[in-house]
């Protein structure tokens, strides 16, 4: 069902800054792009064969924003890769781990995504992902 870790998502203040830091550490930004559904700035940052995936909000209302000011900067959710995501949600749910998102949707770098409730994965946000071919 999961193939690997597709990303860990960090939610900062100031994206500049943020990446000014890992540039520092020798490594270099991919891509930048919006997700207006989101309201959210993301630069992803490769690492292996993962990424770091910086979340700047673009917006009061954003969850990165709502994020910042509950918990402040950090690791804001842990994405896994999945060939399938539909049935993926559909085996999780069968295992009663609560669903934020019952169907895919629309997420960064050309994927669906689809949240598990943290109360359902000891804390821990979880992003399910399925890559679409370009």
């Amino acid at each position: 069902m999961l193939n690997k870790i597709n990303h860990i998502g960090i939610a900062v203040k100031n994206m500049d800054t943020a990446i000014d830091f890992y540039e520092k550490l020798g490594l270099k930004v991919e891509a930048t792009e919006i997700v207006e559904s989101q309201k959210v700035r993301v630069a992803f940052i490769p690492i292996g064969e993962i990424r770091i995936e910086l979340l700047e909000a673009t917006s009061e209302e954003s969850p990165i924003a709502k994020f910042i000011e509950k918990k402040g900067e950090g690791i804001h959710h842990l994405a896994f890769n999945t060939n399938e995501l539909i049935p993926a949600l559909e085996t999780v749910e069968s295992h009663k781990i609560q669903l934020i998102d019952k169907k895919p949707r629309k997420g960064a770098h050309n994927s669906e995504i689809a949240f598990l409730h943290p109360k359902s994965t000891n804390g821990v946000l979880v992003e399910l992902c399925e890559e679409k071919k370009k």
